[in-house]
């Protein structure tokens, strides 16, 4: 039986309606696909809270976690992953690349543009459709 992942990301939207794009490093699973930040639940933790200590671990930043977008299941060789996203906005702290290689604001209708992680487009077109606010 396959592993099961519950994770979060954090769709970022700035002032100018762009959104934050993050690059996975080549040694992880998913080499160089994009992203929404975010990572794994912990156990015993509410996916907003770990939304929070995710961005404050991989980018060094604080967040304030919106509504929620979308949950996704998507099955990949190491496992089955639970994606639930978040709308969120950029409180405190300069965003760093801790766990990323790269990171690009793209405006909404051209976010889909990049090599994304599978399980992070069904968010992406909720997103970029405009079926989804912030």
């Amino acid at each position: 039986m396959k592993k099961y992942i519950r994770v979060v990301g954090a769709v970022i939207v700035n002032e100018q309606d762009e959104i934050l794009c993050a690059q996975r490093p080549k040694g992880k699973s998913l080499p160089l696909m994009w992203e929404f930040p975010g990572g794994k639940i912990e156990a015993g933790e509410a996916p907003r809270a770990a939304l929070k200590r995710e961005l404050k671990e991989e980018m060094d930043c604080s967040i304030e976690v919106g509504d929620k977008i979308t949950t996704t299941v998507h099955e990949y060789d190491f496992g089955t992953v639970e994606l639930t996203t978040y709308y969120a906005k950029h409180l405190a702290g300069e965003i760093q690349l801790l766990e990323h290689v790269d990171m690009k604001w793209l405006p909404r209708r051209n976010i889909d543009a990049l090599n994304w992680a599978p399980a992070d487009i069904p968010a992406i077109e909720l997103i970029r459709d405009g079926s989804i606010e912030k």
